[in-house]
């Protein structure tokens, strides 16, 4: 019996020891985000059973709680394999308080809104719909969730290293000990993707080693960390710099950003600077910098590569609709392929906070007179057209304040257009542009300025804009061609095609953008309006961009073109936007559910301007006497030549690509430019084997570019396979004239667009004139 009390002393002293260290280790993630005694942190923490709803039919209790590391959510399931999910609160895009979602609104009654949530993910994985016991439950998981991501979200790239390495090592130490063997070192390299060399790993932990107890704690275990996350190429720079007796004065860091960073420095910036990255109090009355903040400030935003000064609106809004290139999407409706795939208004949603512009309803008649939106004449499920508007209304400026422009591919009888005109009416009210800006026939687009909060319907119309100035009336015909992208025929079935009757309610509400097929540049000139505007598949508008691009030019100075897929693109891949912008083409529309390089193009060339969604095309590509062709670029004021330098310098915590524990990256760069067909090019470094934790490669590569204003750089990261193709681990674009000189660091986006909270890319950049 004693020796029974005595192991169960043992075990309850066990289990005392690790509630202490669980409670420490707690603390130290609370005291990082800066949420220390915060009540609603400690309601996450201690968790709660939750009603998660998939149908009607499928609604399960689930426990869900913040684990320790505090960047972590748990799941418990009754499944028999799947009893420890857990997601990243990384992972996580918004939390929406009620009944917002498909789910929720379809498979919840109504007085269940205010105990109902959903967690809604960046990547593409569906909606965690929940239902709370009580409306201040529910409240209290979305004030919490909401506040842990707003605090994740802001903490700096040092902050959210320390926080992750911290948490590799409480996920090493597999005894919970607090101490680390050897074994478990070799566990934490693998974990911060590091494959080291058997000997190289003993070296480095008797290095540490200093009581030569075979295990390190304490001390010992800083040690470690700091000698794995020097960052040697900064050492050096610093050391160049640092002409003061071993610290960098005022004077020095002026020099540093006049000469490195090619950037305007007075000893008052040096002093501000000092004041807010060093941390040694002392250091900082003598008005110097050491090495730690010199690294801080090297971490900081205003080192980024992205010229900071472009993150916000700093364009002209004030130019007609045609002078600016338009994000855009395509089925904006599908979440997955054009065949058989998921409609949804989770879909419109994505697009819109991605501050896609333009978005396309794909209407058909549905039962109980309400039209829906889905892929015709395949298996794509069906949405109410009402409840895309809806969700259209509720997400269009939340990002972006600028026009949202409704592409709609109206297939609908005239009874059903009538509810499609009521709906936007009623739903959009005011917020619809029913009716020409200003007194009189206009003779040009309005600007985004102008039209800010404002939706503009995209289809056809009966008759001329002009009609409503004059006494002249729609008339009896109700007849229009059918829309262009229902299909992809031919000639000859394009003129066998149906003629499709309009409704005038529908057609009425049709101002700015009327849907016309095009007969040709010449006949466009002659005979369409200004807001009259035709849609070209991408394999036509790839060849008018090809064959006749300044004639192209000339067409999109004051009319709108809308690029789309071709109809063989059933897996929604996507086409290269490039050529179609050179060309002044401004719909170019993208499938925004498929993560591919055309996707990570699109979002570096809108990822300037406040992410308004439009961005100003060049000045020779508004002028209607332009003689520019990006085919054969002569000289003019778009042949600004460029030369380029880049050196990639280092990585930090890349993610792995298999979550094999055993997995380690050999990671590579490629450096890629994207414009006019002379400045496309790539270079890639040579591949670093097993380290995706500090690459170093400290190459560097020359580019011309001859027309910047039209380039993008994007830079990419993927696995190095010799036997395969490489596999991809990160990207990020963005315009060449948003790249900032010197030094720079680079977040890193995954498959998604996503960032990558602790990966980043060190670069140096210099721009030199031809």
């Amino acid at each position: 019996m004693a020796c029974v009390r005595r192991q169960s002393e043992l075990s309850r002293s066990q289990e005392l020891f690790q509630h202490a260290r669980s409670q420490k280790v707690i603390q130290t993630n609370v005291k990082l985000l800066g949420l220390e005694g915060d009540p609603d942190l400690q309601f996450l923490l201690q968790g709660g059973d939750l009603l998660k709803v998939r149908s009607r039919s499928w609604k399960k209790t689930r426990f869900l709680q913040l684990q320790e590391d505090c960047k972590t959510m748990y799941r418990k399931s009754d499944k028999l394999f799947k009893s420890h999910q857990t997601f990243p609160i990384d992972d996580i895009s918004s939390v929406r308080i009620g009944r917002q979602s498909e789910g929720l609104k379809k498979n919840t009654e109504e007085q269940l809104e205010s105990r109902c949530f959903s967690i809604v993910f960046k990547s593409r994985r569906k909606n965690l719909d929940l239902v709370a016991s009580s409306h201040e439950e529910a409240k209290q998981w979305v004030r919490g969730l909401e506040k842990l991501l707003s605090n994740v979200n802001n903490l700096s790239r040092q902050e959210t290293r320390e926080h992750w390495i911290f948490n590799c090592l409480k996920k090493a130490d597999k005894d919970k000990d607090e101490k680390l063997n050897l074994s478990e070192v070799k566990r934490f390299l693998r974990l911060i993707n590091i494959e080291m060399d058997d000997s190289y790993a003993e070296v480095l932990f008797q290095n540490c080693d200093k009581s030569k107890s075979g295990y390190l704690s304490g001390q010992e275990i800083k040690e470690l960390y700091d000698l794995l996350s020097q960052r040697v190429e900064i050492d050096v720079i610093y050391q160049e710099y640092a002409k003061t007796t071993g610290f960098m004065s005022a004077h020095n860091l002026v020099e540093f950003l006049m000469k490195e960073q090619r950037e305007r420095a007075s000893l008052a910036d040096a002093h501000s600077i000092i004041d807010k990255y060093e941390p040694d109090e002392q250091v900082k009355q003598k008005k110097l910098l050491s090495k730690d903040g010199f690294l801080m400030y090297m971490q900081c935003p205003e080192i980024m590569i992205l010229n900071q000064e472009h993150k916000e609106l700093y364009q002209d809004m004030q130019q007609p609709l045609s002078h600016y290139f338009i994000s855009s999407s395509h089925n904006t409706y599908l979440l997955e392929d054009q065949l058989k795939g998921p409609s949804s208004t989770e879909a419109y949603i994505r697009a819109l906070m991605k501050s896609c512009r333009c978005v396309e309803l794909d209407c058909w008649d549905g039962s109980d007179d309400e039209p829906v939106i889905y892929h015709g004449y395949t298996l794509t499920s069906k949405i109410l057209f009402k409840d895309a508007i809806q969700a259209i209304k509720e997400y269009a400026f939340k990002t972006s304040n600028y026009p949202v422009i409704l592409s709609l591919e109206n297939h609908c009888s005239v009874e059903q257009q009538a509810v499609m005109a009521r709906h936007l009416s009623s739903m959009l009210g005011s917020a619809l542009v029913t009716a020409p800006l200003g007194d009189g026939m206009p003779t040009n687009f309005p600007s985004p300025e102008e039209l800010k909060g404002k939706f503009l319907i995209k289809g056809k119309r009966l008759n001329k804009l002009e009609a409503n100035f004059t006494s002249e009336a729609a008339g009896d015909d109700t007849d229009v061609t059918e829309e262009e992208e229902s299909s992809d025929e031919t000639d000859e079935e394009q003129k066998k095609k149906s003629k499709l009757k309009l409704a005038k309610e529908l057609s009425d509400m049709v101002i700015y953008c009327k849907s016309v097929h095009f007969n040709g540049f010449e006949d466009a000139q002659k005979n369409l309006s200004f807001y009259e505007m035709s849609s070209f598949k991408e394999g036509k508008a790839m060849k008018l961009a090809k064959e006749s691009a300044n004639a192209y030019i000339h067409h999109n100075v004051e009319k709108l073109s809308r690029v789309y897929p071709a109809g063989s693109r059933t897996d929604s891949s996507n086409y290269n936007p490039v050529p179609l912008w050179n060309a002044g083409c401004q719909i170019v529309a993208l499938n925004f559910q498929t993560s591919c390089s055309e996707m990570d193009i699109n979002q570096g060339r809108f990822l300037v301007n406040g992410k308004s969604g439009y961005i100003l095309k060049p000045a020779f590509m508004r002028d209607p006497s332009s003689e520019f062709d990006p085919n054969t670029p002569t000289p003019g004021d778009w042949r600004q030549p460029k030369t380029l330098h880049v050196m990639v310098i280092s990585a930090q915590q890349l993610p792995k690509v298999n979550q094999k524990k055993s997995s380690i990256v050999d990671p590579l760069v490629k450096v890629e430019i994207y414009g006019v067909p002379d400045d496309m090019a790539v270079k890639e470094t040579t591949a670093i084997e097993n380290n995706g934790f500090n690459p170093s490669w400290n190459e560097s590569f020359q580019f011309g570019v001859s027309v910047p204003e039209l380039a993008l750089v994007r830079f990419v990261i993927e696995d190095y396979d010799s036997a395969s193709s490489n596999e991809f681990v990160a990207q990020y674009t963005l315009p060449f004239t948003s790249l900032k000189m010197g030094y720079r660091n680079m977040p890193l986006l995954n498959r998604n667009g996503d960032l990558l909270p602790s990966a980043g890319l060190f670069v140096h950049i210099m721009v030199l004139n031809a």
